[in-house]
């Protein structure tokens, strides 16, 4: 290589260093919106706030929660995908963003190719609800009385083909017993039917479900990870309750449209590190039932691409289908 050249590619490397000074510098100049493809009051929600409020305050900007529920999730994903990738439009993304391509045969968006990886939030159990008038307090006296009664028990869920969908469709396939699927547009509203008794049954992610199980208005009988949880020590897992080999974990984190500057995501990585971090976010989180969770936005990316392997094998084995 010349002189001439060297020097040239030099030029352009300190080019290109001084763009993504330009870019961590100034990022960012003006409010940040984190769509949540839920509802209000959910975990997805709960989650974006929580992170949304710190960014807020470190960064001296406003970060918007903009919930935008329906179809699976895929509304909010699919604005989120379609949004400018300059860091400004962002994703909770979720365990139903890679369920939903075996689910859905002509997704509008790709969910690993558009987006971009930032970092993990938190992973989460769902917790098995029961209404007090249901005549069970264990695992086992739920599959017993579900056995003694096919198809009258029915339990409501955050809708067609969410991550708690398919953990009771799961559970179902491995314990033999028919259950009726109700499904809602998120969990605050299967749960508040559940409250109410239109439904007896529910598997709801563990910071929507830990409030009501303190307050005594709903009954927990199990987890569907595979171990407790600091928030419901006394709650057993399924497994543990006899149901040998079944888990089913959620999490949440946060990805952006794909195309995104390096520097952009560099700076939002380690601003979420920085967060959970924290003793006072990871408390917070872990009293509600999520376990804070940190990764690098490569970790994450292949985090993202080994769960979409795996939630396809789950929804071909528990036989799972949208009503």
């Amino acid at each position: 290589m010349s002189f001439l050249n060297k020097w040239i590619c030099s030029i352009i490397l300190f080019c290109a260093f001084l763009s993504w000074a330009h870019a961590q510098d100034s990022y960012p100049s003006r409010p940040i919106k984190i769509i949540v493809p839920f509802p209000p009051g959910g975990t997805s929600d709960i989650l974006a706030r929580t992170i949304g409020q710190k960014l807020s305050q470190e960064w001296g900007q406003q970060v918007i929660v903009d919930n935008r529920p329906g179809a699976g999730a895929n509304i909010g994903a699919d604005m989120a995908a379609k949004a400018a990738p300059d860091g400004y439009t962002l994703l909770i993304l979720s365990t139903i963003h890679l369920i939903n391509p075996s689910l859905y045969k002509n997704l509008s968006f790709d969910p690993i190719r558009d987006f971009a990886p930032i970092g993990m939030i938190a992973e989460t159990s769902q917790v098995v609800l029961v209404h007090p008038s249901l005549p069970v307090k264990s695992i086992q006296e739920l599959i017993a009385y579900a056995k003694l009664h096919p198809g009258e028990i029915n339990y409501s869920s955050a809708g067609n083909g969410s991550q708690p969908h398919l953990s009771a469709e799961l559970f179902k396939s491995m314990t033999g017993i028919n259950i009726a699927h109700i499904p809602y547009k998120g969990a605050p509203q299967a749960i508040t039917d559940l409250i109410a008794g239109q439904v007896s049954l529910t598997f709801a992610t563990a910071p929507s479900a830990v409030p009501v199980v303190r307050s005594g208005q709903v009954r927990a009988i199990g987890l569907t990870t595979s171990k407790r949880i600091a928030a419901l020590p006394d709650v057993p897992t399924v497994a543990e309750s006899g149901v040998v080999g079944y888990e089913s974990a959620g999490w949440n984190g946060l990805v952006g449209p794909a195309g995104m500057s390096p520097a952009v995501i560099e700076k939002l990585s380690a601003a979420l590190t920085r967060i959970l971090k924290t003793p006072e976010i990871r408390k917070q989180m872990s009293d509600q039932g999520a376990d804070p969770l940190i990764m690098t936005p490569s970790q994450f990316s292949t985090y993202i691409a080994n769960e979409r392997v795996k939630w396809a094998g789950v929804v071909k084995a528990s036989g799972a289908q949208l009503d």
